[in-house]
């Protein structure tokens, strides 16, 4: 398979090294990615966290070959079976990639799928197209499949179209589209978006479980806390483009080191102190089409210390599977409080 191997001995199916993401716009250019490394490993559930627009989404499309025709990968490797998707420049290079080993659940079923199509065709053609099965197979996997995932009576719902699914129906059949191509890698974009909260966990189940029946790696996308601590073995916390923080699941949520993960954490409606307002994070995002100056939340930090203004933190290690890019773990730095709203959170975690 020509998996690499990390130092705790897991296997690494995909590596990203030092990658950059540009776009141009109306003659500038946007750093939308500043250099992220990042190893995945084989068989977990990696999510990665933040606001709207911090390029969570950009970041794993250049592991499909989906950047928006004003995108480009600008330096960087992301190394899969030995080679680097950074320098695919065709379709022709993507097609034995895109679907068959590394394959996406876009977070709009909708507009994912063709309402002009039964829904059965449609999970048919990626099993015909990378599982090199044609006619009565294909359509035999397509209604497994469909079963697999949650639909009741495939036979019939086979020759269904999108528009007679409910949201959470047409969500389960992206998946199978998705699952019908047999890949390596699952990016599961915002899944559960507009979905109710008992839809929502049935489709987060599903997605545990469909992970060891078909032997996936998962990443997902999100910005909601609530669904990471339901299915992440990790998380990368992502903000102005860059990952700040990553580390095992309950390392982020009872042991975060970096600011803006104090900020995402105390936003928790569940973290809130009766009688008194919501915790929100102060100010807007960094401009990303001017150079950014030391630590990109600094500005927006209230406990940011004069050298965060001045030079980028690098990773401080806290244990051998949680590192965060901050200067407050610096030996030299002062002692600062945790949060008012995570402080019960953290006394857990020590206790």
């Amino acid at each position: 398979m020509n998996y690499s191997k990390s130092k705790d001995n897991k296997e690494v199916i995909l590596s990203v090294k030092d990658i950059k993401v540009n776009f141009k716009l109306r003659g500038h250019v946007l750093n939308a990615i500043r250099g992220i490394s990042l190893d995945l490993y084989k068989g977990e559930s990696f999510a990665i966290v933040g606001e709207s627009g911090s390029g969570k989404s950009v970041f794993t499309k250049t592991f499909i070959g989906l950047l928006e025709s004003n995108g480009y990968i600008d330096s960087g490797e992301i190394i899969y079976k030995g080679k680097d998707l950074a320098k695919f420049k065709s379709e022709k290079d993507w097609r034995g990639i895109r679907g068959k080993e590394i394959a996406m659940v876009s977070q709009d079923p909708m507009t994912s799928l063709n309402p002009l199509k039964i829904i059965g065709k449609q999970v048919q053609e990626g099993i015909e197209l990378h599982q090199n099965l044609k006619g009565t197979e294909a359509k035999r996997l397509a209604i497994k499949i469909l079963e697999d995932v949650g639909i009741s009576d495939p036979e019939t719902r086979y020759y269904q179209y999108p528009h007679e699914f409910s949201g959470g129906m047409r969500q389960r059949v992206v998946i199978a589209i998705a699952i019908g191509c047999n890949p390596k890698i699952l990016i599961c974009d915002e899944p559960t978006t507009a979905l109710d909260v008992t839809m929502q966990a049935q489709i987060l189940d599903l997605l545990k479980n469909i992970q060891k029946e078909y032997n996936l790696t998962i990443i997902y996308i999100t910005h909601d806390l609530g669904v990471v601590a339901k299915v992440a073995d990790r998380v990368g916390v992502m903000y102005a483009g860059d990952i700040v923080e990553i580390g095992l699941s309950e390392e982020i949520f009872y042991n975060a080191k970096h600011p803006y993960t104090w900020a995402l954490l105390s936003s928790l409606p569940q973290l809130g102190i009766k009688g008194e307002e919501l915790y929100s994070i102060k100010g807007t995002p960094v401009n990303l089409f001017k150079e950014i100056k030391g630590d990109a939340f600094a500005p927006r930090n209230p406990k940011a210390l004069k050298i965060d203004f001045e030079i980028a933190p690098p990773y401080f290690e806290v244990s051998k599977t949680h590192k965060a890019k901050t200067w407050l773990l610096d030996p030299r730095a002062p002692k600062v409080e945790y949060p008012k709203a995570l402080k019960k959170l953290f006394d857990e975690w020590e206790g």
